[in-house]
């Protein structure tokens, strides 16, 4: 992104969003992740004092992979299923490594693009695959996952040039994290900031 570019408001309503609906999402989370919690510190306490950002604290950091549905639109057992089925699938998937470096700078955020990119898509074809054990219809397109860990969300429409000078001021180790497991998580966004509460945690091989 040049400095001429500007940074546009993420937290518009999305199709099929509004205050108190429930998405439920595959994610992988930080918790627990030591060393991306500190490279995360070092970036919001640069960005805190940039306007029209919202910083994800260490409990919301994710990486966002493959959604289901909304919760009142996918029935209950087959959540469930599809969870056994992810199991089952994700025992042949190794645990690995993901490293965050400099994050960049999207129109309505600033994220890290993880790397390698390889097997956390090698895990969300597994879990495309243990949905497609159970429904017909995989949602949202195969292609075009991009790996990615948000550290800030645009909340206004403005420059980019102060987001780019905080960046260029930080000067932080790339950060590594061990990727053990993978989440189903019932997703929330009333509060610009996306929460939520786990309902499955599934391990990969170790």
């Amino acid at each position: 992104m040049t400095d001429e570019q500007r940074m546009a408001n993420h937290w518009w309503w999305r199709p099929g969003w509004k205050e108190g609906r429930r998405f439920y999402t595959w994610h992988f989370t930080f918790d627990g992740e030591s060393d991306v919690q500190r490279i995360a510190q070092q970036y919001r306490e640069r960005l805190n004092g940039v306007a029209g950002l919202d910083l994800v604290p260490d409990r919301w950091l994710h990486l966002t992979m493959q959604g289901l549905g909304f919760v009142d639109e996918v029935a209950d057992k087959d959540v469930r299923a599809i969870v056994e089925a992810a199991t089952i699938r994700l025992a042949d998937i190794p645990a690995f490594e993901l490293t965050l470096d400099r994050p960049q700078i999207t129109p309505e955020a600033i994220r890290w693009e993880a790397a390698p990119a390889g097997p956390p898509a090698a895990v969300r074809t597994a879990v495309r695959a243990a949905i497609s054990d159970v429904w017909t219809n995989v949602p949202e397109p195969e292609e075009g996952f991009t790996p990615h860990v948000t550290i800030a969300y645009s909340n206004a429409d403005g420059p980019a040039t102060p987001v780019v000078a905080a960046l260029g001021a930080v000067d932080a180790a790339p950060a590594v994290a061990l990727m053990r497991n993978v989440q189903l998580i019932v997703l929330g966004r009333d509060r610009q900031m996306y929460e939520w509460e786990t309902f499955a945690t599934v391990p990969l091989r170790e």
